[in-house]
């Protein structure tokens, strides 16, 4: 008998209807001699309607409350999952993330999991029903309070609670069928990808694929669990992310390139004029950790000889920009910097593959499929197996289907298709 892990994303449950075959599926994988562990996400665009209402009440609400309001919108999933099984006549049991012993630390709004003590999970399997439990949130081991763990944190519950149970397999159902060599919105012959390393699907997830959040990637890698990303509207077999997908035994052999993908949700701001000395640099990007604030790329230009000084650009999430800007303001007169230069029309494509480590010339053919395509890039960064560039906003679609015709991914028929909408 296996343990499966099941986590189902806001399109899956999205209305009455879909949550009854979501409930007819875990059934069946029951009924298939597995026990079952399900992590939902809010219904639809549940969690983005409680946003808006919140922000009707108040421009800034408290974080502990906001996080209180929040979580009902799995709590609800949850509840109603576990009366459509019973419905099917099996037992069913909903837990809060709390209640599935979800410990994060303090923070609200992007908590982090310190630990998982899933004891009432653990009593329910032995039981023999199937646990419902709500994504996206956990409790404070310091305060007690309710916490949540950001946007897509519904994966990071199920493969934290995956790795806590020790189960043999993380299914992540969505509404396409896997992980496709680019956003088939963009790149209609987009090919799935059967399997993937760890490290490769962390370099896309960083880089705006949002099939799956980095920080479920992170913590499969480090329990080396094997994550099934599929659709819950097909029976088709997915995308496998595990530690060698090209290991003997598979008839694959590993590409150059597993993907383009892509992300519009950054910003870039520009501290122009930064006085050319030993720790300027090192005070700006303290003050940034100090706000909490994820810097992605960061280019410094050379300083001009006549005046000493240099600019510096990074690129950051655009809904963490104002609270950049007004700690950089803060510190101006510290640094003597002279201007801040903010820019939020901008995206970055990105080309993933652990294969791009034993072939030269990857980034002349990137570079030049993006020149054909008339789009200018911007900023560069570089890891072992990616290649990130930062372009305008509306060179995006082109520069990503460019890149994807350049490495031959595309598909020789259509692959991808998107059930619910939204591609999570």
């Amino acid at each position: 008998m296996a343990l499966v892990v099941q986590k189902y994303g806001g399109s899956s449950v999205a209305d009455a209807s879909c949550i009854k075959r979501v409930a007819q599926r875990i059934v069946a994988t029951k009924k298939a001699g597995n026990d079952v562990v399900v992590i939902v996400s809010a219904m639809g665009d549940t969690t983005d309607e409680l946003l808006d209402l919140a922000e009707q009440v108040s421009p800034l609400p408290p974080g502990r409350e906001l996080d209180m309001l929040l979580t009902s919108g799995e709590r609800i999933s949850m509840a109603l999952l576990a009366m459509a099984i019973a419905n099917l006549g099996h037992e069913a049991r909903s837990f809060t993330g709390s209640q599935a012993g979800v410990i994060t630390n303090s923070t609200h709004g992007k908590a982090r999991i310190i630990d998982v003590t899933p004891s009432r999970i653990r009593e329910a399997i032995d039981q023999a029903h199937i646990a419902i439990v709500a994504g996206f949130q956990g409790v404070s081991q310091d305060t007690k309070d309710i916490t949540t763990l950001g946007r897509g944190g519904s994966d990071t519950t199920a493969v934290a609670l995956a790795a806590a149970l020790e189960a043999d397999v993380c299914e992540i159902y969505t509404d396409v069928d896997g992980i496709f060599t680019a956003d088939p919105r963009i790149v209609t012959a987009a090919r799935k990808i059967p399997r993937i390393s760890y490290d490769e699907m962390m370099e896309m997830a960083a880089c705006g694929s949002k099939i799956l959040h980095l920080r479920c990637v992170e913590y499969a890698r480090r329990f080396d669990l094997p994550i099934h990303v599929r659709s819950s509207f097909s029976t088709k077999e997915g995308t496998w992310v595990v530690s060698d997908p090209y290991s003997e035994g598979t008839e694959m052999e590993q590409p150059i390139i597993s993907g383009v993908a892509h992300d519009r949700s950054e910003a870039k701001i520009t501290v122009v004029g930064v006085p050319d000395k030993v720790g300027e640099a090192a005070s700006i990007f303290k003050t940034l950790a100090d706000a909490e604030i994820n810097i992605d790329m960061i280019v410094q230009n050379v300083s001009a000889a006549a005046t000493g000084r240099t600019d510096i650009s990074f690129t950051l999430p655009t809904a963490d920009s104002p609270t950049a800007l007004a700690a950089l303001k803060k510190i101006q007169g510290d640094i003597a910097y002279e201007s801040l230069l903010f820019d939020d029309q901008i995206g970055k494509v990105s080309l993933v593959g652990a294969g791009m480590r034993s072939h030269p010339g990857v980034t002349a053919t990137f570079f030049a499929a993006l020149a054909d395509a008339g789009v200018n890039i911007e900023m560069i960064s570089t890891s072992e197996i990616r290649i990130s560039v930062v372009v305008g906003q509306d060179g995006v679609d082109a520069a990503v289907a460019a890149a994807h015709r350049a490495f031959d991914l595309d598909a020789d028929q259509v692959e991808a298709v998107v059930y619910g909408g939204s591609g999570r």
